[in-house]
């Protein structure tokens, strides 16, 4: 009897040791017949390469000698060099690995296992399943593990634990699943999507209250990142809470709204402010006119009635990412993600050895949260001093501080100029620029609106 080569090292051993843990020291999922078949007719078919490859990665296999298999015909076949056992082994010897394919013997027997070709993608099917198992049992190990020691906060382990499910669901789908398309299968969708924009009344997106980045943009969509940036005092937190109460007040679409500069007090205020006319620094003082408090009774109860889901007290990535992941499954409609801002944000857990190397990340995993929660997420960014150095003063994307990545992983980005802000006679006072940087989908350009910073809002140019 053939003896097996070394299985793969780690999965038992990696599991806890003690007694009251024996329950995973199970043998992880796998079939070693479905490998070997699946080798088989990789070694006598060709067809059965290219299908199997699709249907199965190197990692998949339990054996490490199954991998190098695999690994060695995918290549020869790539060359167009025949799998016929014999010449594998020839051919494992000369670069010194024939041992830890098992030997020409083991070989020999993984040949005998041969059905037919077309069958080689059968049995990479059950191997590609197997597999997943096994990553799914692996990675609960882990997530009990963490429970057990109990390092970082609650919301940063239920982070990490969700992170592990998503790594395993990422690679749950065989490449068989995202196959290329051809454009026969893909036009007839795509005629129905150009025939229902031409009878659209209004745009196809959330609407953010600025009718012509609304006619540009055709809204926000889901899965994208919208970066607005700006140089502080610019309005970034105001155009934010813009967007966000026209999604949760005018259209009556719930949003959430995650605050790492102001209180929730600070936010409120703005709303009232924004939504009934009322003066911002009236609000604060408390030096109400008649006029003002008939404003707020009109608008209070918009307000109380608002779904807009606001949090002010988590600084990590981590910690607001389990948080948007458990409002979304509580309200699967949530239409809007606001952060305000992106460069306050710690990433939580172990840290890159720089800054820019954790903003890097942590816009790279928003940009995956917006896709995964299929969701807008609008993100605020600081920029560096740039603007303030050139002679008109007009920021630029490549202003964007800290991470150059921001604007790699942004599908818009927004920059915001004010001549007042630097000039206070500036003929252009009460305007402010909605410079489109960068526009993934359409043509960058630049947007007028009126500031209308005593009510904290911006208006179309049309309502002033």
């Amino acid at each position: 009897m053939t003896v097996l080569p070394q299985q793969s090292a780690g999965a038992p051993d990696d599991y806890p040791a003690n007694e009251s843990d024996s329950a995973y020291r199970r043998t992880p999922p796998h079939d070693i017949d479905a490998e070997k078949a699946a080798l088989a007719a990789m070694m006598f078919s060709p067809e059965a390469v290219a299908d199997c490859q699709d249907a199965v990665r190197e990692e998949d296999y339990y054996l490490p000698a199954h991998r190098i298999l695999h690994n060695l015909m995918v290549e020869r076949h790539s060359k167009g060099l025949p799998n016929a056992w014999p010449l594998l082994a020839d051919d494992l010897e000369q670069r010194g690995t024939l041992a830890r394919a098992g030997g020409r013997s083991y070989l020999t027997e993984v040949s005998l296992a041969f059905e037919t070709g077309a069958a080689g993608e059968y049995y990479a099917g059950i191997v590609h399943r197997k597999a997943v198992l096994r990553r799914l049992t692996e990675a609960g190990v882990r997530i009990t593990q963490a429970g057990f020691q109990g390092q970082g906060t609650v919301d940063e382990l239920i982070a990490q634990a969700a992170g592990e499910i998503a790594t395993v669901a990422e690679g749950a789908s065989s490449s068989e699943d995202n196959d290329f398309v051809l454009p026969a299968e893909a036009l007839a969708d795509t005629l129905d999507y150009i025939e229902q924009a031409r009878h659209r009344k209004g745009i196809s997106g959330l609407a953010t209250g600025y009718s012509d980045f609304d006619e540009l943009t055709q809204g926000l969509h889901p899965g994208q990142l919208i970066v607005i940036a700006g140089r502080p005092g610019m309005g970034k937190s105001t155009a934010a809470m813009d967007i966000a109460r026209n999604c949760a007040i005018k259209q009556g679409i719930p949003a959430a709204f995650v605050s790492l500069e102001m209180p929730v007090r600070e936010l409120m205020m703005r709303l009232i402010s924004a939504e009934g006319k009322v003066a911002l620094h009236h609000l604060r003082s408390g030096h109400l006119t008649t006029e003002d408090m008939e404003k707020m009774d009109a608008v209070v109860p918009r307000i109380y009635q608002a779904q807009m889901h606001i949090n002010d007290c988590e600084r990590t990535y981590t910690a607001v990412q389990a948080k948007l992941r458990r409002l979304k499954a509580k309200h699967p409609d949530i239409g809007l993600i606001v952060l305000d801002y992106l460069q306050l944000m710690k990433l939580g857990g172990q840290r890159p050895e720089t800054r820019q190397q954790e903003v890097s990340e942590i816009s790279s995993s928003l940009k995956l949260l917006a896709k995964e929660l299929q969701v807008p997420i609008v993100a605020l960014a600081q920029l560096n001093r740039g603007p303030e150095m050139r002679t008109d003063r007009k920021p630029m994307v490549s202003d964007l501080r800290e991470s150059g990545a921001i604007e790699q992983d942004a599908d818009l980005v927004i920059l915001l100029h004010r001549d007042d802000a630097y000039e206070n006679e500036s003929a252009r006072a009460g305007e402010v620029d909605l410079i489109v940087g960068k526009h993934r989908n359409g043509p960058t350009t630049t947007i007028t609106v009126a500031s209308q910073l005593h009510y904290s809002r911006f208006v179309d140019m049309a309502q002033t």
